[in-house]
């Protein structure tokens, strides 16, 4: 299952909240050698990490360890493609309720969890997210390598723009559309038409 946190949830996952922020640390800053904030010196966070902020998570059902993440802004507030790198998108921002950012994918980095199963897990959930509430269009920004693998893994796919040097890095922004066939792909992929979302929780803290 994959979880929704939100504002209003939170407080009901402070520990993989933690986590999380903590593995986003080791993968972006010690692995990928991003230059982005660390606080406390073990967690990455940054100026989008805010009541704004929602975060897909998928959870070891054992243990409440965070597996993996995805954190989503809604593209008429503040997020990073519109305030840090909209020199990225050709034809300006895409921008509306029907817009949202992903940002943040990771996987935990340890050796008995599996990126591949944890990474569809999240893309399906984030399928389901969009189609339950409204979002036609999801827009990201990643490494180049990334944009390439998003369009291996088969998303509907559209640059915003050609890729730009960024430091060391060369980095470009994407739009996803989101469609009932896009879900239907991933849950054939998967053989599976059960939801991944658990949305109980939103449904207590309401």
């Amino acid at each position: 299952m994959v979880d929704v946190v939100t504002a209003h949830n939170r407080h009901l996952y402070r520990d993989v909240i933690e986590q999380m922020h903590g593995d986003r640390k080791k993968i972006f800053v010690d692995q990928l050698k991003w230059d982005i904030p660390v606080v406390d010196g073990k967690y990455e966070m940054d100026q989008f990490d805010t009541d704004a902020a929602i975060y897909l998570m998928a959870l070891d059902p054992a243990r409440k360890r965070h597996m993996g993440s995805v954190r989503l802004l809604n593209s008429t507030g503040p997020h990073l493609l519109g305030d840090v790198f909209p020199y990225l998108c050709e034809n300006g921002v895409p921008r509306g309720d029907d817009v949202w950012e992903i940002t943040r994918l990771c996987t935990a980095p340890y050796r008995d969890v599996e990126p591949r199963p944890v990474r569809g897990r999240i893309a399906t959930a984030l399928c389901e997210f969009g189609l339950l509430y409204g979002i036609n269009t999801y827009t990201c920004v990643a490494h180049i390598q990334w944009l390439s693998a998003l369009l291996a893994v088969g998303w509907e796919c559209e640059m915003l723009g050609e890729p730009r040097q960024v430091g060391n890095e060369v980095i470009g922004a994407m739009s996803i559309t989101i469609t009932a066939a896009t879900l239907q792909m991933f849950r054939d992929r998967k053989k599976s038409r059960i939801p991944v979302l658990q949305l109980d929780h939103i449904a207590e803290a309401a």
